[in-house]
């Protein structure tokens, strides 16, 4: 098998743009070969509110990319994120052709009637993903393909999410002559990116801590049973504190790094010094109450997910437990108060099955590009061998 063609991953996130460059070798694994990253600009909890100002910040990662891995860039993998993505599950039922043995067409048909779901006009199908076929409404079959029965259905889980939001980000990347070649939902590619066949088949939640966004993504009995997102994030923290201690949104930020933590410590007292700044003398504030008030903020958000996943009916116990990706895993102390919540065994994700760049193939952070990278490779490869994409999600986002 030849090695893949070199595949650019990126990503407008709301604190930092990402651009990683890589490639499938021989051997199948993914090598990471270049990588670009510079603050945001005109983002705001995932969504692009300055399509200039973004395509300016996406323009610089992508320089930084192009410089690192030695190539000239023309096309990327996009992920979209935002409090605006949602999931549901659909239904297709449609009668066995020949009443008997069911075919492909039979699948095709009902994969079509699942997929037509009435959505509101502002909103747009990002993703399909085929979770259970049912034979005559009791046997729950992977491939119902040659099995007998009248009537065949399927469980289709839709990620939508607001057309205009998504649009835009696209618009940014497509203002520098560059091409979008897919577009993903950054929480199923985080969730591609960390997660072991072993722990899909046992069940597992990942949830992606960004500045802006909280995305997550279930998977129960080897299936994504729920995926969506928060408006809500890091920078809500920090605002949290820059209001409760009156002051400044940097000087929050950089307590909120060196001295916060999601769980109140025991021994966290004392005072922590304030650095003085722009019209801003500094002062000591309480480590405690400092910590007081991260962990209501990540408690409340966590909780939040933990909502939306018993509204989805995602099953309380997942066997493979919680895994934390994005910046806001590596908050002291936020393993153990998730585990608390969801009442799972809970870890910090890194990427599985790249290497190269030891920054990119080691940090929690990166778990979004580096799976896009391994969708297009796994995309590539499957149109090479002429397979279907089989349990991979499927990108449908028109442009």
């Amino acid at each position: 098998m030849p090695a893949s063609p070199v595949i650019v991953a990126l990503e407008l996130g709301t604190s930092k743009v990402i651009a990683l460059v890589g490639e499938m070798r021989e051997d199948q694994h993914i090598m990471i070969t270049g990588m670009g990253e510079q603050p945001s600009r005109g983002i705001s909890k995932g969504v692009v509110v300055d399509i200039d100002a973004a395509a300016d910040a996406v323009k610089a990662a992508l320089a930084m990319a192009e410089e690192s891995a030695e190539v000239t860039i023309r096309q990327v993998v996009l992920a979209v994120s935002g409090g605006h993505v949602r999931s549901d599950v659909h239904r297709g039922v449609v009668p066995v052709r020949d009443r008997s043995e069911i075919t492909r067409h039979d699948m095709r048909s009902v994969m079509d009637v699942a997929k037509a779901v009435n959505l509101p006009t502002d909103r747009e199908v990002l993703h399909t993903i085929c979770q259970h076929y049912c034979i005559d409404g009791q046997q729950r079959v992977v491939t119902p393909e040659g099995m007998e029965g009248a009537r065949l259905e399927l469980d289709m889980l839709v990620v939508h999410g607001l057309r205009s939001p998504m649009r835009n980000t696209i618009k940014a990347v497509e203002d520098l002559m560059i091409d979008v070649e897919d577009v993903i939902y950054a929480g199923l590619a985080s969730g591609l990116s960390v997660l072991s066949p072993e722990q899909k088949k046992g069940g597992s939640l990942v949830i992606d801590l960004g500045a802006g966004t909280t995305e997550y993504v279930a998977y129960a009995g080897n299936v994504i049973a729920a995926t969506g997102a928060l408006g809500v994030g890091g920078d809500h923290v920090t605002n949290d504190i820059a209001l409760a201690f009156n002051i400044p949104e940097r000087q929050a930020e950089r307590c909120k790094i060196e001295h916060g933590g999601a769980l109140i410590a025991e021994d966290a007292e004392g005072k922590v010094s304030v650095a003085p700044g722009v019209g801003f003398g500094g002062r000591k504030i309480s480590r405690q109450a400092l910590q007081t008030v991260i962990n209501a903020r990540v408690d409340e958000t966590l909780q939040m997910v933990r909502k939306r996943l018993e509204e989805d009916k995602v099953p309380p116990h997942l066997a493979a437990g919680v895994v934390l990706v994005g910046g806001g895993a590596h908050m002291p102390g936020i393993t153990d108060l998730a585990a608390g919540i969801f009442g799972m065994p809970c870890s910090v994700g890194r990427p599985r099955d790249v290497s190269g760049l030891a920054t990119a193939t080691e940090g929690p952070e990166y778990a979004t590009c580096t799976g896009l990278i391994q969708y297009a490779c796994r995309k590539w490869q499957s149109g090479r061998q002429g397979k279907s994409l089989g349990g991979l999600f499927r990108g449908i986002l028109k442009r």
